[in-house]
C-alpha cells in the first residue's frame, strides 16, 4: 500500500505542477494582454489547478501517515534525531506544501469576489504563483528522480 501511494503521489505531482504552471502563465498572460476573464477557459484552468492541488495534498497526507519517512520517523527518532533529508520529508515538505495549498485556496477565494478581469488575473497570478514557489522549494528533488 505504501509503495502504491508513494508512486501515485510522485507521478501525480508532475500533473499538478504542470497545471499550476499553466494557471500562473495563463493569469500573467491575461493580465498583461488585458483580456477579459473567460469563464470557459480561465475559470476552468484555475479551478482545475485548485482541485488537483487539493487532491495531491490529500494523497500526501495519507502518505505522511503510512510512510516510514513521515509520522513514524518523527515518533521513532524525535524531532532532534532527524537528519536533514529525513526532516525534509517528515516536516518541511508537508508543512510548506500545506501553506502552498492555503495560498492557492486564498487566491481562488479572493478572485471569485472580484468582478474586474485584471484583478481576477492578478489575484490568481500572485497567490497561485506563491503556492507554486512554495511547492517547488520543498520538493525532495534528489529523491524524486
Amino acid at each position: 500500500m505504501y509503495t502504491t501511494i508513494l508512486n501515485l503521489h510522485s507521478y501525480f505531482a508532475f500533473i499538478v505542477l504542470a497545471i499550476l504552471i499553466l494557471a500562473v502563465i495563463n493569469a500573467i498572460s491575461g493580465l498583461t494582454s488585458k483580456r477579459d476573464f473567460n469563464l470557459s477557459k480561465d475559470f476552468r484552468v484555475s479551478l482545475f489547478a485548485l482541485i488537483l492541488s487539493h487532491l495531491q495534498l490529500l494523497i500526501g497526507l495519507i502518505l505522511f501517515f503510512v510512510s516510514p519517512n513521515g509520522l513514524e520517523a518523527i515518533t521513532t527518532n524525535g524531532m532532534g534525531g532527524l537528519s536533514s533529508a529525513a526532516r525534509l520529508l517528515a516536516v518541511e515538505h508537508p508543512f510548506i506544501n500545506i501553506i502552498a495549498i492555503v495560498f492557492i485556496t486564498i487566491g481562488w477565494s479572493k478572485h471569485k469576489k472580484v468582478m474586474e478581469s485584471a484583478k481576477k488575473f492578478k489575484l490568481i497570478a500572485i497567490f497561485y504563483g506563491l503556492g507554486l514557489l512554495c511547492l517547488l522549494s520543498r520538493i525532495p528533488w534528489g529523491q524524486w528522480f
